[in-house]
């Protein structure tokens, strides 16, 4: 193990306060002038979420519309670019330089709006 990664270490109970979900992106939008999109996310039983995603640069909002992406459900909201963000979508590829590939959970396999990520 990397001296980098051991410094970056917790314990599983930490793990488990964070809650992921799979969601399903509803519409998709450009913000002019940024490289965000912002992102209506059904996470089931009637929770929508808005969140917005420095993706825009790499996707195309179109699309995404219908993608299932994995959701950190329980971020605290923030407000970038005059918009309230309810989560984050998770990508890997995001180090400086890299280019990021949304998460998406195995299309072989049923996974509804709201499923717990464990």
């Amino acid at each position: 193990m990397s001296q980098e990664m051991s410094q970056e270490l917790i314990d599983i109970e930490y793990f488990k306060k964070i809650d992921l979900r799979i969601g399903v992106v509803k519409e998709a939008y450009k913000i002019e002038g940024t490289g965000l999109l912002r992102l209506i996310i059904d996470l089931g039983n009637g929770d929508v979420r808005q969140i917005i995603a420095g993706i825009a640069n790499w996707y195309q909002p179109e699309k995404l519309i219908g993608r299932k992406v994995v959701v950190v459900a329980n971020l605290k909201p923030k407000k970038i670019r005059g918009y309230i963000s309810q989560g984050m979508i998770l990508a890997a590829g995001c180090e400086e330089g890299g280019v990021p590939s949304v998460l998406y959970p195995d299309p072989d396999i049923e996974t509804k709006p709201g499923s717990k990520v464990c």
